[in-house]
């Protein structure tokens, strides 16, 4: 064990990491930190407790918080957890993997901490990367997923950035992101410029963000270890691919997967683009909504989310019931 690895172990569970982060106070909700593999991950926590369970999870460059116009609504119906991944938001921001199955073994941690035992499974950009990767880990623990605008590495993730300028700003940090120390160099103290950048210019409006949105991320992004955990994700992405790789080889997913694509994301059929990996994805469009779909539509995400769980609960009903 290192002197990093006690530190993090001697820290009682329940407590912030982070508590020079603000942290929103979230009606209905309550905030939440468990151990997950020796380090805290925060969950926020809320809506019917004798409802079905539905996880979400979050991408670049955001939290939990870009569910925070979903969860209500989800909440009336269902008993919701958000959590913030390792280096995401109020988690803690360990030092080494980030690839997705190593992510997504925390992730199940967590979820055992907080005694859930079987749950739906909602998640964005890289969330759905750890999404994907659960799903391959542990399909047994999963009803089924969701799966917001994202390219799954070596799955969906094309593996080279497009030099057409119409297309190559949706794409282009993944290449940035990989260079090591430069982007620590360029970005360390102009985290508010960058995550503004991503925000304004992947929503359909520029608008759609407001400057106290914008300044949470950036905080939760400058604050320590933040910068590098969010790259991290990049850099480890060729682990994730090669992970995925093996566990695809084994066999693919059967559950239900539900791919949901916006009319001006990044992805323009997430259902096509999973469906030779996967035995059983459909897939919806949600119109007038960018990369950023919680924030853009959340009324349409609660509906459709809402759809998806209940159609296929009662299916699998139906069949265990012939």
């Amino acid at each position: 064990m290192t002197d990093d690895d006690a530190m993090t172990l001697s820290r009682p569970c329940g407590e912030n990491p982070l508590p020079e982060l603000p942290l929103h106070d979230f009606a209905g909700f309550t905030h939440r930190w468990v151990e997950a593999e020796g380090i805290r991950l925060h969950a926020v926590e809320g809506g019917r407790t004798d409802g079905l369970t539905v996880v979400l999870l979050a991408g670049f460059p955001q939290t939990w918080w870009a569910w925070r116009k979903v969860m209500p609504g989800l909440a009336e119906r269902f008993h919701v957890i958000a959590i913030d991944l390792p280096g995401q938001g109020h988690s803690e921001r360990p030092r080494g993997s980030y690839d997705t199955h190593t992510v997504a073994s925390r992730v199940e941690a967590a979820l055992t901490a907080l005694d859930v035992a079987k749950y739906w499974l909602v998640a964005h950009d890289i969330g759905a990367w750890v999404a994907f990767s659960l799903a391959l880990r542990c399909e047994e623990r999963l009803h089924g997923v969701a799966l917001l605008d994202a390219g799954i590495p070596g799955v969906t993730l094309p593996a080279s950035v497009p030099l057409d300028p119409a297309r190559a700003w949706k794409t282009w940090h993944f290449a940035f992101h990989l260079v090591p120390e430069l982007p620590e160099a360029l970005l360390k103290g102009r985290e508010r410029e960058y995550v503004g950048w991503f925000l304004k210019a992947k929503a359909l409006s520029p608008t759609a963000f407001d400057d106290a949105e914008i300044n949470h991320y950036a905080a939760a992004i400058a604050a320590e270890g933040g910068l590098s955990a969010s790259l991290a994700y990049y850099r480890d992405a060729a682990e994730s691919a090669r992970k995925n790789h093996d566990a695809l080889a084994q066999g693919h997913p059967t559950l239900p997967i539900l791919g949901i694509s916006s009319s001006h994301g990044s992805i323009p059929d997430m259902a096509a683009s999973i469906s030779p990996w996967v035995e059983n994805a459909t897939g919806v469009v949600i119109p007038n909504a960018g990369h950023f779909i919680p924030d853009e539509q959340p009324a349409a995400i609660v509906d459709v989310l809402t759809t998806f769980i209940v159609s296929e609960s009662e299916s699998v009903g139906a069949r265990h019931d012939n």
